[in-house]
Protein backbone atom coordinates (compact mmCIF):
# COMPACT_ATOMS: atom_id res chain seq x y z
CA UNK A 1 0.00 0.00 0.00
CA UNK A 2 1.28 3.50 -0.47
CA UNK A 3 2.70 5.28 2.77
CA UNK A 4 0.04 7.69 4.38
CA UNK A 5 2.38 10.54 4.05
CA UNK A 6 2.03 10.71 0.41
CA UNK A 7 -0.55 12.05 -2.46
CA UNK A 8 -1.29 11.52 -5.70
CA UNK A 9 -3.83 12.71 -7.90
CA UNK A 10 -6.52 10.37 -9.68
CA UNK A 11 -9.33 10.48 -12.17
CA UNK A 12 -12.69 11.38 -10.95
CA UNK A 13 -14.65 8.29 -10.48
CA UNK A 14 -17.78 7.25 -12.20
CA UNK A 15 -21.04 7.20 -10.04
CA UNK A 16 -22.40 3.39 -9.67
CA UNK A 17 -25.54 2.43 -11.15
CA UNK A 18 -28.80 1.83 -9.24
CA UNK A 19 -29.40 -1.39 -9.52
CA UNK A 20 -25.69 -2.01 -8.19
CA UNK A 21 -26.43 -0.06 -4.95
CA UNK A 22 -29.99 -2.16 -5.00
CA UNK A 23 -27.85 -5.37 -5.38
CA UNK A 24 -25.49 -4.51 -2.50
CA UNK A 25 -28.48 -3.78 -0.10
CA UNK A 26 -29.94 -6.89 -0.97
CA UNK A 27 -26.95 -8.60 -0.30
CA UNK A 28 -26.23 -6.86 3.23
CA UNK A 29 -29.36 -8.64 4.23
CA UNK A 30 -28.35 -11.71 3.17
CA UNK A 31 -27.05 -14.82 6.02
CA UNK A 32 -24.65 -15.79 3.16
CA UNK A 33 -22.63 -12.08 2.29
CA UNK A 34 -19.96 -11.13 3.12
CA UNK A 35 -20.26 -7.86 5.65
CA UNK A 36 -22.87 -8.96 8.16
CA UNK A 37 -23.61 -12.46 7.39
CA UNK A 38 -23.80 -14.99 9.74
CA UNK A 39 -21.40 -17.83 8.88
CA UNK A 40 -19.49 -18.96 12.32
CA UNK A 41 -16.24 -20.23 10.36
CA UNK A 42 -13.59 -18.71 8.24
CA UNK A 43 -14.58 -16.23 5.10
CA UNK A 44 -12.65 -18.55 2.06
CA UNK A 45 -12.13 -17.72 -1.13
CA UNK A 46 -15.15 -19.27 -2.10
CA UNK A 47 -17.17 -17.01 -0.17
CA UNK A 48 -15.30 -14.06 -2.32
CA UNK A 49 -16.44 -16.07 -5.62
CA UNK A 50 -19.66 -16.41 -4.86
CA UNK A 51 -19.90 -12.30 -3.43
CA UNK A 52 -18.68 -11.66 -6.97
CA UNK A 53 -21.59 -13.92 -8.63
CA UNK A 54 -24.15 -11.97 -6.07
CA UNK A 55 -22.90 -8.36 -7.29
CA UNK A 56 -22.03 -8.16 -3.44
CA UNK A 57 -18.74 -5.21 -3.09
CA UNK A 58 -17.04 -6.20 0.35
CA UNK A 59 -14.65 -4.19 3.02
CA UNK A 60 -10.76 -5.15 3.53
CA UNK A 61 -8.54 -3.96 6.13
CA UNK A 62 -4.94 -4.31 7.14
CA UNK A 63 -4.11 -4.95 10.47
CA UNK A 64 -1.19 -5.99 12.31
CA UNK A 65 -1.95 -6.85 15.63
CA UNK A 66 -3.86 -9.23 17.58
CA UNK A 67 -6.03 -6.53 19.79
CA UNK A 68 -7.35 -4.43 16.64
CA UNK A 69 -7.97 -7.43 14.38
CA UNK A 70 -9.98 -8.93 16.76
CA UNK A 71 -11.67 -5.34 16.54
CA UNK A 72 -12.27 -5.59 13.17
CA UNK A 73 -13.43 -9.02 13.22
CA UNK A 74 -15.89 -8.18 15.62
CA UNK A 75 -16.75 -5.40 13.03
CA UNK A 76 -17.65 -8.10 10.61
CA UNK A 77 -14.71 -7.16 8.43
CA UNK A 78 -14.55 -10.16 5.82
CA UNK A 79 -10.66 -9.98 4.99
CA UNK A 80 -7.89 -8.34 6.69
CA UNK A 81 -4.46 -7.95 5.12
CA UNK A 82 -1.14 -8.41 7.07
CA UNK A 83 0.02 -5.69 4.86
CA UNK A 84 3.64 -4.58 4.20
CA UNK A 85 2.18 -1.46 5.00
CA UNK A 86 3.41 -2.64 8.52
CA UNK A 87 6.78 -0.84 7.71
CA UNK A 88 5.23 2.16 7.01
CA UNK A 89 2.59 2.68 10.23
CA UNK A 90 3.96 -0.19 12.33
CA UNK A 91 7.68 -0.75 12.24
CA UNK A 92 8.63 2.96 11.81
CA UNK A 93 10.59 2.43 8.31
CA UNK A 94 10.28 5.30 5.44
CA UNK A 95 8.97 2.33 2.62
CA UNK A 96 8.04 -1.28 2.82
CA UNK A 97 10.96 -2.48 1.03
CA UNK A 98 12.96 -3.12 4.72
CA UNK A 99 9.81 -5.56 6.19
CA UNK A 100 11.01 -8.63 6.64
CA UNK A 101 10.35 -12.47 6.64
CA UNK A 102 10.47 -12.83 10.68
CA UNK A 103 8.34 -9.93 11.19
CA UNK A 104 5.49 -10.58 8.62
CA UNK A 105 5.59 -14.04 10.31
CA UNK A 106 5.81 -12.53 13.82
CA UNK A 107 2.56 -10.25 12.88
CA UNK A 108 0.57 -12.37 10.72
CA UNK A 109 0.46 -15.02 13.67
CA UNK A 110 -0.85 -12.33 16.27
CA UNK A 111 -3.54 -11.39 13.63
CA UNK A 112 -4.82 -14.75 13.34
CA UNK A 113 -4.73 -15.48 16.93
CA UNK A 114 -7.07 -12.37 17.53
CA UNK A 115 -9.84 -13.31 14.90
CA UNK A 116 -12.27 -16.24 14.28
CA UNK A 117 -13.99 -15.30 11.01
CA UNK A 118 -11.72 -13.16 8.79
CA UNK A 119 -10.24 -14.39 6.50
CA UNK A 120 -6.64 -13.30 6.88
CA UNK A 121 -4.18 -12.46 3.89
CA UNK A 122 -0.78 -11.90 4.20
CA UNK A 123 2.04 -10.52 2.11
CA UNK A 124 5.58 -11.80 0.91
CA UNK A 125 7.83 -8.89 1.62
CA UNK A 126 10.35 -7.42 -0.91
CA UNK A 127 12.98 -10.25 -1.47
CA UNK A 128 10.87 -12.86 -0.25
CA UNK A 129 9.78 -14.27 -3.88
CA UNK A 130 11.67 -12.31 -6.51
CA UNK A 131 14.03 -15.32 -6.78
CA UNK A 132 11.63 -17.48 -8.28
CA UNK A 133 8.61 -19.71 -7.75
CA UNK A 134 10.90 -22.54 -5.41
CA UNK A 135 11.72 -19.27 -2.87
CA UNK A 136 7.92 -17.87 -2.91
CA UNK A 137 6.84 -21.38 -2.01
CA UNK A 138 8.90 -21.95 0.93
CA UNK A 139 7.86 -18.50 2.50
CA UNK A 140 4.67 -18.58 2.01
CA UNK A 141 4.59 -22.26 3.44
CA UNK A 142 5.87 -20.82 6.14
CA UNK A 143 3.38 -18.18 6.55
CA UNK A 144 0.43 -20.42 6.60
CA UNK A 145 2.34 -23.06 8.28
CA UNK A 146 3.34 -20.91 11.54
CA UNK A 147 1.55 -17.86 11.13
CA UNK A 148 -2.03 -20.07 10.28
CA UNK A 149 -2.97 -17.45 7.43
CA UNK A 150 -5.51 -18.59 4.80
CA UNK A 151 -3.71 -16.50 1.49
CA UNK A 152 -0.56 -14.88 0.61
CA UNK A 153 -0.24 -11.85 -1.22
CA UNK A 154 2.00 -10.87 -4.64
CA UNK A 155 3.08 -7.67 -6.17
CA UNK A 156 3.07 -8.21 -9.97
CA UNK A 157 1.31 -9.10 -12.98
CA UNK A 158 3.67 -11.16 -15.40
CA UNK A 159 6.45 -11.38 -13.46
CA UNK A 160 5.13 -13.11 -10.60
CA UNK A 161 3.12 -16.03 -12.32
CA UNK A 162 5.09 -18.51 -12.32
CA UNK A 163 5.19 -17.78 -8.59
CA UNK A 164 1.53 -17.62 -8.82
CA UNK A 165 1.31 -20.95 -10.37
CA UNK A 166 3.67 -23.10 -8.20
CA UNK A 167 1.83 -21.46 -5.07
CA UNK A 168 -1.89 -22.49 -6.36
CA UNK A 169 -0.42 -25.65 -7.44
CA UNK A 170 0.57 -26.58 -3.68
CA UNK A 171 -2.78 -25.21 -2.06
CA UNK A 172 -1.99 -22.11 -0.79
CA UNK A 173 -4.27 -19.57 -2.22
CA UNK A 174 -2.89 -16.24 -3.75
CA UNK A 175 -3.95 -12.55 -3.90
CA UNK A 176 -3.03 -10.52 -6.79
CA UNK A 177 -1.60 -6.31 -6.28
CA UNK A 178 -1.24 -4.59 -9.76
CA UNK A 179 -1.27 -0.93 -10.65
CA UNK A 180 0.91 0.72 -8.04
CA UNK A 181 3.13 -2.18 -6.31
CA UNK A 182 5.42 -0.49 -3.61
CA UNK A 183 7.96 -3.04 -3.16
CA UNK A 184 9.19 -1.47 -6.59
CA UNK A 185 9.13 2.33 -5.38
CA UNK A 186 12.61 2.41 -6.00
CA UNK A 187 11.72 1.63 -9.85
CA UNK A 188 8.25 3.47 -10.22
CA UNK A 189 8.13 5.97 -7.47
CA UNK A 190 4.42 6.57 -6.10
CA UNK A 191 2.48 8.04 -9.00
CA UNK A 192 -0.92 6.52 -10.77
CA UNK A 193 -0.69 3.49 -12.95
CA UNK A 194 -2.03 3.08 -16.39
CA UNK A 195 -2.15 5.98 -17.47
CA UNK A 196 -2.15 6.08 -21.21
CA UNK A 197 -3.27 3.34 -23.85
CA UNK A 198 -0.17 1.31 -23.37
CA UNK A 199 0.20 1.54 -19.90
CA UNK A 200 -3.68 0.72 -19.82
CA UNK A 201 -3.13 -2.27 -21.92
CA UNK A 202 -0.46 -3.91 -20.00
CA UNK A 203 -2.66 -3.43 -16.51
CA UNK A 204 -5.17 -5.32 -17.76
CA UNK A 205 -2.79 -8.12 -19.47
CA UNK A 206 -1.20 -8.46 -16.26
CA UNK A 207 -4.90 -9.03 -14.63
CA UNK A 208 -5.46 -11.56 -16.51
CA UNK A 209 -2.44 -13.10 -16.48
CA UNK A 210 -3.16 -13.20 -12.77
CA UNK A 211 -6.47 -15.14 -12.92
CA UNK A 212 -5.04 -17.35 -15.08
CA UNK A 213 -2.39 -18.60 -13.25
CA UNK A 214 -4.70 -19.39 -10.53
CA UNK A 215 -5.23 -15.95 -8.28
CA UNK A 216 -8.49 -15.64 -6.20
CA UNK A 217 -8.90 -12.35 -6.53
CA UNK A 218 -6.47 -9.05 -7.70
CA UNK A 219 -5.73 -6.04 -5.84
CA UNK A 220 -6.20 -2.37 -7.94
CA UNK A 221 -3.75 0.36 -6.38
CA UNK A 222 -3.85 3.82 -8.02
CA UNK A 223 -5.35 3.23 -11.35
CA UNK A 224 -8.13 5.14 -13.13
CA UNK A 225 -11.30 4.39 -12.36
CA UNK A 226 -12.01 3.94 -16.04
CA UNK A 227 -9.64 0.92 -16.27
CA UNK A 228 -10.31 0.01 -12.91
CA UNK A 229 -13.89 -0.68 -13.85
CA UNK A 230 -12.54 -2.46 -17.03
CA UNK A 231 -10.71 -5.29 -15.47
CA UNK A 232 -13.30 -5.89 -12.69
CA UNK A 233 -15.45 -6.52 -15.96
CA UNK A 234 -12.74 -8.34 -17.88
CA UNK A 235 -12.13 -11.16 -14.59
CA UNK A 236 -14.59 -13.53 -13.18
CA UNK A 237 -12.53 -13.30 -10.12
CA UNK A 238 -13.17 -9.96 -7.40
CA UNK A 239 -10.66 -7.06 -7.99
CA UNK A 240 -9.79 -4.98 -4.76
CA UNK A 241 -9.85 -1.07 -5.02
CA UNK A 242 -7.96 1.02 -3.33
CA UNK A 243 -7.19 4.07 -5.27
CA UNK A 244 -9.02 2.68 -8.52
CA UNK A 245 -12.41 4.25 -8.24
CA UNK A 246 -15.76 2.99 -7.02
CA UNK A 247 -16.18 0.33 -9.18
CA UNK A 248 -13.71 -2.51 -8.28
CA UNK A 249 -15.76 -5.94 -5.70
CA UNK A 250 -14.24 -4.53 -3.32
CA UNK A 251 -12.22 -1.81 -1.33
CA UNK A 252 -9.24 -1.77 1.03
CA UNK A 253 -7.41 0.81 2.88
CA UNK A 254 -4.31 1.20 5.64
CA UNK A 255 -6.48 0.77 9.21
CA UNK A 256 -4.46 4.23 10.46
CA UNK A 257 -5.31 5.95 7.56
CA UNK A 258 -9.31 5.00 7.63
CA UNK A 259 -9.16 5.52 11.52
CA UNK A 260 -7.51 9.01 11.65
CA UNK A 261 -4.05 7.67 13.55
CA UNK A 262 -1.27 8.31 10.70
CA UNK A 263 -0.44 12.03 11.27
CA UNK A 264 0.73 14.44 8.00
CA UNK A 265 -0.99 14.44 4.45
CA UNK A 266 -2.88 11.34 3.74
CA UNK A 267 -3.46 10.37 -0.04
CA UNK A 268 -6.29 11.36 -1.95
CA UNK A 269 -7.76 8.22 -2.09
CA UNK A 270 -8.25 7.86 1.76
CA UNK A 271 -11.37 8.65 3.64
CA UNK A 272 -11.00 8.96 7.60
CA UNK A 273 -13.38 7.20 9.63
CA UNK A 274 -12.06 8.47 13.09
CA UNK A 275 -9.80 10.75 14.55
CA UNK A 276 -7.67 8.00 16.65
CA UNK A 277 -4.47 10.22 16.88
CA UNK A 278 -6.51 13.18 18.41
CA UNK A 279 -8.29 10.61 20.59
CA UNK A 280 -5.53 9.09 22.07
CA UNK A 281 -3.06 11.95 22.41
CA UNK A 282 -5.86 13.48 24.45
CA UNK A 283 -5.97 10.42 26.61
CA UNK A 284 -2.55 10.25 27.13
CA UNK A 285 -2.35 13.95 28.03
CA UNK A 286 -5.47 13.59 30.66
CA UNK A 287 -3.62 10.61 32.35
CA UNK A 288 -0.21 12.56 32.31
CA UNK A 289 -1.53 15.49 33.95
CA UNK A 290 -3.49 13.33 36.43
CA UNK A 291 -0.10 11.50 37.61
CA UNK A 292 1.46 15.32 37.57
CA UNK A 293 -1.42 16.56 39.84
CA UNK A 294 -1.74 14.07 41.84
CA UNK A 295 -5.49 12.85 40.40
CA UNK A 296 -4.61 9.23 39.45
CA UNK A 297 -4.01 6.55 41.40
CA UNK A 298 -6.96 7.40 43.69
CA UNK A 299 -7.97 5.02 46.62
CA UNK A 300 -10.50 2.89 44.17
CA UNK A 301 -7.24 2.33 41.79
CA UNK A 302 -5.19 0.98 44.84
CA UNK A 303 -5.06 -2.24 47.04
CA UNK A 304 -5.00 -2.26 50.90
Amino acid sequence: MTPAHLSAGAQTPSAPAADASAADAGAKSSPKSLYGGAQNRRITIRDLAAAKGRGEKWPMLTAYDAMTASVFDESGIPVLLVGDSMGNCHLGYETTVPVTMDEMAILSAAVVRGTKRSLIVADLPFGAYQEGPSQALRNATRLVKESGVGAIKLEGGQRSLAQTELLVSAGIPVMSHLGLTPQSVNAMGYRVQGRGEQDAHEVLRDAKAAQEAGAFAVVLEMVPAGLAAEVTRALEVPTIGIGAGPDCDAQVLVWTDMAGLTPGRLPRFVKQYAALRETLGGAAKAFAEDVTGGGFPQAEHSFT
